[in-house]
Formats: C-alpha cells, sequence, structure tokens
C-alpha cells in the first residue's frame, strides 16, 4: 500500500522480484534436500522405467505455418487488411474506439497476429521487461554446506588465477516467456560468485552471441521451454564461431 497500490507494485517490479526471490528460495530448499520430493530428491528408485518422450520437428512445423501464411496472405482482399489495420492503429493513437472490436475485424480480414500487434505497437511500442537479479536466497538455503562452501572455494581460487570472477550469461532464446527456471539458475550462480549476465526474453541466436561476445563471458546458459533447443542451441554455437568468439 505505501507503493500506492498493487498497480504501481507491478509496474517497479517490485512484485516480480518478491516471486523471484521466493521461486529461488523454494528451488534452493529442494536442491539442498531440506524440502523432500518422495522420488525427486529423497527415496528415489534404484532404476528408472524408460519415459517415452514425443518429439517434435520444429524445423518441418515451423516451414508448415509459413506455408500456411503466405497461403493467406495471397487469398486476401489486401486492401481489407491495411484499411483494418489503420483504423486499428488510428484508434489507438487517438485513444477512440473499441480496440478488441477492431481487432477481430482485423483478425475477420485476415490479418495475422503479428500484422495486429505492430499495428498498435506502432502507438503503443512493445514491452521491455526490466531484467533485475535476486541475490543471497539460495546460498541462505545452504548455511555452511560442505559441498556448496568448497565450490566458492573453488570459484574464488579461478578469479585469482584468471584476475576475474568467471562469467556467465543466462540466455532465454525462443518464443517461451518462461524465466522462472532461468533466474533461479541465474540466482544460485551469483551466490555462488560468478559473474552473470541475463539476456532478455525472446532473443534471437544473433542477439545472444552479440550480448554474450560484447560482455566477454566465458559461458553461455540457454533455457529454452518451447521445444526449439535442436535449433536454436546449434544456431547460436554456429553465430558465436561466426561472430569470433
Amino acid at each position: 500500500q505505501a507503493m500506492g497500490g498493487m498497480t504501481k507494485a507491478v509496474d517497479s517490479g517490485w512484485a516480480k522480484l518478491k516471486i523471484e526471490a521466493s521461486a529461488a528460495e523454494k528451488q534452493a530448499r529442494i536442491d539442498s534436500g531440506k524440502d523432500v520430493i518422495v522420488g525427486v530428491n529423497k527415496y528415489k528408485l534404484k532404476t528408472q522405467d524408460a519415459v517415452e518422450i514425443r518429439e517434435v520437428d520444429n524445423v518441418a512445423v515451423r516451414d508448415a505455418q509459413i506455408a500456411q501464411l503466405q497461403r493467406i496472405r495471397a487469398s486476401r482482399d489486401s486492401a481489407a487488411v491495411q484499411a483494418a489495420l489503420a483504423a486499428l492503429t488510428e484508434a489507438a493513437r487517438s485513444n477512440t474506439g473499441n480496440l478488441l472490436d477492431l481487432s477481430i475485424q482485423a483478425v475477420r480480414a485476415r490479418a495475422t497476429v503479428g500484422e495486429i500487434s505492430d499495428a498498435l505497437e506502432a502507438v503503443y511500442g512493445r514491452h521491455r521487461a526490466d531484467i533485475q537479479k535476486v541475490t543471497g536466497v539460495y546460498a541462505a538455503a545452504y548455511d555452511s554446506a560442505e559441498g556448496w562452501e568448497k565450490l566458492q572455494h573453488e570459484i574464488a581460487d579461478f578469479a585469482e588465477t584468471a584476475g576475474r570472477r568467471p562469467r556467465v550469461m543466462i540466455a532465454k532464446l525462443g518464443q517461451d516467456g518462461h524465466d522462472r527456471g532461468a533466474k533461479v539458475v541465474a540466482t544460485a550462480f551469483a551466490d555462488l560468485g560468478y559473474d552473470v549476465d541475463m539476456g532478455p526474453l525472446f532473443q534471437t541466436p544473433e542477439e545472444c552471441a552479440r550480448q554474450a561476445i560484447e560482455n566477454d563471458v566465458h559461458a553461455v546458459g540457454v533455457s529454452t521451454l518451447a521445444a526449439g533447443h535442436k535449433t536454436l542451441v546449434p544456431a547460436i554455437i554456429a553465430e558465436l564461431k561466426k561472430q569470433g568468439a
């Protein structure tokens, strides 16, 4: 309430930071064994049954979707689409009209979601989340655990030898907006003594490679939950080589 309500708390990033701190604390308690999950960190089976995994050829899915979009664009009334998108942009600019109704009209004219988003972005811009890192939370769950302290000493030795601390970039690639796991990993690395760089959501391999090189990181960790790792990870490796990493 001191911030002026929940809307302002969300806008300032305070609420997001509290959620991330809670998530990091919970994961640390699981990883350290303080919170028991039967079958995960205690009382695990000696042998695990094989689990069938459905593999999706995301390249084929992408190609099929592109082909479908090309067919739609070739068969639709382009003038009607442009008129609908222009009406949407004008309504956003003048703060008049019903944006939902105008968006539905654009869809009925066969405008794509991307085109509708672009029509609104021309007025409102695109939201960019403020990247904040939580520190101290993950380490607290380990107290003075021998393994944790050993890792911290090894990282300190590396820093003394190399002249700087190890630096890692945690990247979010592809159309995946879930970053809880990536933030937890980043928190753990930071608490161990790493310098940690967080990439923004929805990075391309080219953008990720450029940020990694500019920040002179030792390693890049990729988090993607959108089943794109088979394409995106090889792409970022190729891009790092291309850019001289």
